[in-house]
């Protein structure tokens, strides 16, 4: 669309928003008729790690709304001339997992839990034991059941709990609902029903039925809701808490908010059956869309979780990815400006990513390890960055980087493996997002050799999850009953240019070396947490 077109649509109030809350950043995309990004806003936040929980206080998730929708805001007006008003449509999604619960007053009863945590390790083996069914640590059942082991007072008031994109949804809307994807990484979903799963409810209620809690489980969860279905409508209070301005009118339509997962997939166009996508960031998964249910079930390892519409994906998922090579960056940064020298922050990642293809193949002997967190897929309840070396290894900048970025899907490889050698699961096509793929060449190249497999990234690949969500929102008004998948090919990706890269037998050759070595050093990590505070 031209400039005047998009002027003309926002002025009629018929612009999508879509708004994701990530792990650092908080981003807002308007999008225009053809579903292509307009406009733009971001707010840079980050967890804080409060006696030992990672968390974001009620205030931080609020102000960092309004900061990235005032920052929208601001784009609007800087490209078009004209103030936003109106919004013909509107979707919130959010890093999944995790715990916010509430009581009936609506009041938090304890501080935000994200998905970081990997304190709920008891909860998540007794339930995935009581339901033959993997319930990974990060899941909003586990942290629920943990905080019932550890006897917590607050557990008898809980009205109400959800995720952090339900709770957005919430305030706008007034509405306890969640998409179906964000709602399967709540509680197990019976994929035939499209709902939470009726006979793993009734075994919880009876695990907890010596507690005599005023609640059942059913009570508590957030409605599941399919893509395309109606999720109620901005509120005047909403209206105002997202834009405190006053500016934005209320009445404005909601998709159903959804998970980072969900959103991932509309982003790579990965919902239809053997399809996938990795997402790689501050985390990592990969996700493939099955065409049956696993042979059994890999706690710890590999989570089920669904579509926005619904079907069963198998999901590879990693705590930890680039947040270690960011601080590398900054820390060359800070060397570089010592020196007197100034150079562009985006123009150094994008020399170091490249240097990476230059490097040795197994990264010339170097072992990194990028645990900021804990790492379930590992077994590790903590983590502790390090790098290691012998004297006789090839010590370069270019395989100084080349190991940073394969430590960054170590873990992931772990999982995937299972899928692959495993469950034989077939895929027809894998495609990356992430900021991992900021230099295509690089990201895909390495992720290729990781998973030995090729892998693709959209020209859309960079707008990542809030540009999936006003997708989705875009499908609540514009569908006409059309399927998902179809509706995705046939109005968003259809013209859509694709690049593809299948990694040369050396390089995955080179991974395989190196994985040998990261699976070898876990040790090296795991004797680092017992014996450094």
């Amino acid at each position: 669309m031209t400039t005047e077109e998009v002027k003309k649509l926002i002025e009629s109030g018929n612009a999508i928003v879509g708004i994701e809350f990530g792990s650092t950043r908080i981003k807002a995309v308007l999008i225009d008729s053809t579903n292509a990004p307009a406009a733009q806003g971001s707010h840079t936040w980050e967890n804080s790690l409060i006696d030992g929980i990672w968390t974001y206080s009620q205030e931080e998730i609020i102000t960092g709304l309004q900061s990235a929708y005032a920052d929208l805001k601001r784009d609007v007006k800087e490209k078009y001339g004209i103030a936003l008003k109106k919004i013909r449509a509107l979707g919130f999604s959010a890093m999944m997992h995790g715990y916010l619960a509430f009581d009936k007053n609506g009041n938090l009863l304890v501080p935000f839990r994200t998905w970081r945590n990997t304190i709920t390790g008891a909860a998540s083996e007794k339930l995935s034991a009581l339901f033959g069914y993997p319930i990974p640590e990060r899941w909003s059942i586990s942290h629920l059941y943990q905080a019932i082991l550890n006897n917590e007072p607050h557990v008898k008031d809980v009205a109400f709990f959800t995720t952090l994109a339900g709770f957005i949804h919430w305030k706008l809307t007034g509405q306890k609902v969640l998409g179906i994807g964000d709602a399967s990484g709540m509680f197990p979903i019976d994929t035939a029903t499209k709902n939470y799963n009726k006979d793993f409810i009734a075994k919880f209620d009876n695990l907890i039925a010596d507690k005599k809690f005023s609640w059942k489980l059913e009570e508590i969860l957030p409605k599941v809701l399919l893509a395309g279905e109606d999720a109620g409508t901005l509120t005047a209070e909403g209206a105002k808490i997202l834009d405190p301005t006053g500016e934005l009118e209320s009445g404005t339509r909601l998709a159903p908010p959804e998970g980072d997962a969900g959103t991932g997939m509309i982003a790579t166009n990965a919902v239809a059956k053997r399809t996938g996508n990795v997402s790689a960031g501050t985390s990592v998964f990969a996700m493939v869309v099955l065409e049956k249910d696993l042979s059994k079930a890999y706690n710890g390892l590999i989570d089920l979780v669904t579509t926005p519409d619904g079907a069963l994906v198998a999901m590879a998922h990693a705590n930890n990815c680039m947040g270690e090579f960011d601080h590398w960056v900054n820390l060359f940064d800070e060397v570089i400006k010592a020196t007197g020298c100034q150079v562009d922050k985006g123009k150094l990642y994008g020399t170091l990513l490249k240097s990476a293809l230059t490097g040795d193949k197994d990264c010339g002997g170097l072992l990194p390890f990028n645990y900021l967190s804990g790492e379930s897929i590992t077994g590790l309840t903590e983590g502790r960055p390090l790098f290691v070396r012998t004297q006789h290894a090839n010590f370069t900048m270019a395989n100084f980087i080349r190991a940073q970025l394969f430590t960054a899907l170590g873990a992931l490889r772990c999982g995937m493996d299972i899928l692959f050698d495993k469950e034989n699961v077939k895929i027809d096509s894998l495609t990356g997002h992430g900021g991992f793929f900021k230099t295509a060449e690089t990201g895909l190249t390495i992720m290729s050799a990781a998973l030995h497999t090729p892998v693709s990234a959209l020209e859309t690949a960079g707008e990542g999850g809030p540009w999936g969500m006003a997708v989705l929102a875009s499908y609540l008004v514009n569908a006409n009953g059309k399927p998902l998948d179809v509706w995705l090919n046939e109005s968003v990706f259809k013209t859509s240019k694709k690049t593809t890269v299948e990694a040369k037998k050396e390089d995955v050759d080179g991974f395989n070396e190196f994985f040998a070595r990261y699976t070898k050093g876990l040790a090296i990590e795991k004797a680092a947490i017992e014996n450094i505070e």
